[in-house]
């Protein structure tokens, strides 16, 4: 088996997550650059790899600068910076993995895919569900029939309270204006699924939802900017930043505030940093709850629902069918298939793949795959090409254009529009 050699552009969690599948796999994948701003990031990405200094860069424009380094580039930046180190690593004549959401730009979503049907490279986005044994089961049971016709799909995006007040209040995702919409930044991971599972184009949406609990409005009385400066319900509040931050666990959450897992830098991170402002006194504006219907040209129709305010972090579905129904619960490993008449009920379960496991063991698999298909240099573009990626980013712009003027899209209007657009431009 060839080893592929990949380039790491944004060594931050996704990035580290992904690549290492390199220290477990040596013999598949070796990590040979790494593009990172962040020197401290930089520093310990290149002793976790035994990375040489000269293929350590600050900047990606540096590294796509030299002759070409690796096979393929794996490209983790935020997600206003994929669009540019996407286009000149393609150009480059690199391999590419982009951590989703693409970009939060439909324009650039679309000139993306074309060029990745124009490249004859492997381009591949991290709809990293596609991969898991729970979704791979579910849209088996549908094709070979297991209950009938698919009509109708219920989807539920549990965020879980404490994760939207991390990422979503407090965190790098909490402003459209910075990253993207919550339904593109959280959820296009669901979408592509629903798209998936339906077998067919999107032609319409429509999308209700606010925000509603993480604003001033909501703040007990007497709360201070920062849960530090002596708020009167530290002992009450579900987000009181000390109790979620300055634990003996350095796990995620905790190690995305600081690079420095020391308690006091983990405290001059609440004292100065934005993980340490209380959850009602944010910068925050994307929604809280949100539900999304979609049309689908099969006729088939699809509910989502995507709610901060759950106790777990989960995924749970139901695909109703005209012989039968299933429903699944992804963190519990079930499926379970109802067959209408008989009453038969038949229970599928899965190894727990570990809470140390991303996705429910997506994030390997993807990775996996993904030097699977670098190795037939492009002969295939395999379940996540970026070409394909493209209908259900365009889903998710739709949902939230929805939304805000409320409003039902069609979503070849929608696309052709964006497509005039940069044709004029």
């Amino acid at each position: 088996m060839k080893k592929v050699r990949v380039a790491l552009i944004g060594a931050g969690l996704r990035g580290i997550n992904y690549m290492d599948y390199a220290l477990q796999h040596p013999a598949e994948l070796e990590v040979v650059a790494v593009a990172e701003p962040v020197r401290q990031r930089r520093e310990n990405f290149k002793k976790r790899h035994g990375l040489a200094e000269e293929m350590c860069f600050e900047h990606w424009d540096d590294l796509l600068a030299k002759p070409k380094l690796a096979d393929a580039v794996l490209i983790c930046t935020q997600d206003k910076q994929h669009f540019e180190p996407t286009m000149k690593a393609l150009q480059a004549g690199y391999h590419v993995l982009l951590e989703k959401p693409m970009s939060p730009d439909p324009e650039e979503c679309i000139r993306m895919g074309e060029m990745a049907s124009k490249a004859g490279l492997v381009f591949s986005i991290c709809h990293v569900l596609r991969y898991t044994p729970f979704f791979s089961t579910l849209k088996e049971l549908l094709d070979k029939g297991a209950i009938g016709r698919l009509m109708s799909i219920q989807h539920n995006e549990n965020v879980g309270y404490w994760h939207q007040a991390h990422s979503f209040v407090r965190g790098n995702w909490r402003r459209k204006d910075e990253s993207s919409p919550m339904i593109l930044a959280k959820s296009c991971h669901d979408l592509d699924i629903l798209l998936w599972l339906a077998g067919s184009d999107c032609v319409k949406v429509s999308s209700f939802g606010s925000l509603s609990h993480f604003t001033a409005s909501e703040a007990p009385e007497g709360a201070p900017l920062r849960c530090l400066d002596g708020c009167p319900v530290a002992d009450e509040c579900l987000y009181y930043a000390p109790n979620i931050y300055l634990t003996e666990d350095t796990n995620w959450p905790t190690s995305a505030i600081s690079d420095d897992m020391s308690y006091a830098a983990r405290y001059k991170a609440l004292e100065e940093g934005p993980y340490g402002r209380c959850v009602y006194h944010c910068d925050n504006d994307v929604v809280d709850h949100q539900v999304v219907n979609l049309e689908f040209a099969s006729g088939v129709t699809a509910a989502f629902t995507m709610s901060a305010f759950t106790r777990d972090i989960s995924r749970t579905i139901k695909l109703m069918g005209t012989t039968g129904e299933i429903r699944g619960a992804m963190e519990k490993n079930e499926i379970e298939i109802i067959h209408f008449g008989s009453g038969k009920v038949e229970r599928i379960s899965f190894e727990d793949m570990g809470g140390h496991v991303g996705h429910g063991g997506g994030d390997l698999r993807l990775v996996k795959n993904f030097l699977k298909l670098v190795r037939t240099n492009g002969a295939s573009q395999g379940l996540t090409s970026a070409d394909a990626s493209v209908q259900s980013h365009l889903m998710a712009f739709a949902a939230e254009r929805s939304r805000v003027e409320g409003t039902i899209i069609g979503l070849q209007e929608f696309k052709e529009r964006y497509r005039a657009k940069e044709e004029a431009n």
